[in-house]
């Protein structure tokens, strides 16, 4: 087996592995901002809720269904996103849009951990959406959160 086809088996598995056993799903107590994004085209649904203490993530959960990569998407984001900085949470937004959009040393950035996984889905344009869902919602709720502005919509 080639190293690339090693790869590409080992990337399906941690993508399967979060979207079977996703990590930080269910409701999150006392949730400082709630965003709730879909993507209509597939149905797709994520309502991502942070618990924000001082310019820092203290949690992150969320609830949703959808296809594998929306799902394991925001499973592997939420693992992240807990004790950064909201500036650190726009820089891990911004680097992992930079995957999905071809940008091959993101595909390096070992900051990105699982989220490497998902390099693959950026050869397939219908499916880049399904995978920023999580982190549309993640920019949406740091806005939110600077503004003042936490009201579930």
């Amino acid at each position: 087996m080639t190293t690339e086809v090693q790869l590409s088996s080992l990337y399906q598995q941690v993508i399967l592995e979060h979207y079977r056993h996703p990590k930080n799903k269910g409701d999150l107590e006392e949730a400082t901002v709630t965003i709730f994004m879909e993507n209509p085209t597939c149905g797709d649904e994520i309502r991502l809720q942070l618990r924000v203490e001082e310019d820092r993530i203290a949690d992150a959960r969320f609830v949703g269904s959808g296809c594998s990569i929306s799902q394991a998407s925001v499973s592997m984001m939420t693992q992240l996103l807990k004790g950064k900085e909201l500036s650190e949470a726009d820089a891990l937004a911004k680097r992992f849009t930079e995957l999905m959009h071809g940008d091959e040393s993101a595909g390096k950035d070992r900051s990105l951990k699982d989220l490497r996984a998902l390099q693959g889905v950026s050869k397939f344009p219908v499916r880049i959406k399904c995978a920023l869902l999580g982190f549309d919602a993640l920019e949406e709720a740091l806005k939110r959160t600077r503004a003042g502005d936490t009201e579930e919509e």
